[in-house]
């Protein structure tokens, strides 16, 4: 199938590792030049070689996506590198430890307000061109109640906000879908600490999950590739659960 993403400009907030990492790659995979952000340093590092080893221009910056400043400046540096920025994909998350004050300010900033701040930065771009894609990663701790009120509430929000904003943005050639992954498992990631620390979160965790197993950041990447792509040209508005029937609601 033609995706029809050669060529195409797009930017990935915590694109370093995880999903964000791999959502770079397999967007730089179907010929997406491919700018990234994140607070570390050696790991863009490390993430710009694979983009820029798949025959893409790709750009990264250290980039505090809760400080106002150092974000949007990271976007119009990506939009001054690439030239244009086609496809926003928002994925930072603080991923809700507790429920504390201190949680719920994590989660808002950083999960809610980092990803409404990108969007308000870029949509006035994509309004411009007459074209866009805006690929928001939720989570099904968004979809059905969790016991971790602050990542769950954010990420419910974020559906919403990604819902709304295609509703209205339809009519500028505009499209808008967030995804809810749910237990991924990667090297260095929640689930991995988790069984190499023996908790029995893990466990309960694997116990819950229809298919058997984790998901893979890769099985997150191909749908937002597949979102981002002609292939999904009247696809907006949805979210689209990545979790092996992790989820109960019948969304």
């Amino acid at each position: 199938m033609e995706l029809g993403l050669k060529g195409k400009n797009a930017v990935v907030t915590g694109g370093s590792k995880g999903i964000g990492r791999s959502i770079a790659l397999a967007l730089a995979a179907e010929g997406v030049n491919v700018a990234i952000c994140a607070r570390s340093e050696g790991p863009l590092n490390d993430t710009l070689k694979e983009i820029e080893a798949l025959g893409v221009k790709g750009y990264r910056e250290a980039c505090d996506v809760g400080d106002e400043a150092s974000l949007n400046g990271f976007l119009d540096n990506a939009r001054a590198a690439l030239g244009s920025v086609d496809i926003l994909v928002g994925n930072v998350s603080a991923l809700g430890a507790g429920n504390d004050l201190q949680a719920w300010a994590a989660n808002i900033s950083l999960d809610l307000m980092s990803t409404v701040r990108a969007v308000d930065k870029v949509l006035p771009w994509m309004k411009e061109a007459g074209q866009g894609n805006i690929i928001i990663l939720s989570s099904i701790s968004g979809i059905e109640v969790g016991t971790t009120q602050p990542y769950a509430a954010t990420k419910a929000a974020l559906i919403s906000y990604a819902k709304s904003l295609a509703v209205d943005n339809g009519p500028n050639g505009i499209r808008v879908n967030s995804i809810a992954p749910g237990s991924i498992k990667f090297p260095g990631g929640v689930w991995d600490k988790m069984e190499k620390a023996g908790a029995e979160r893990y466990h309960t965790t694997l116990a819950r999950i229809p298919c058997g197993r984790f998901g893979l950041p890769e099985e997150v990447a191909n749908v937002a590739v597949f979102l981002a792509s002609d292939a999904a040209s009247w696809v907006t508005g949805a979210c689209i659960p990545v979790d092996g029937a992790q989820h109960r609601s019948n969304m």
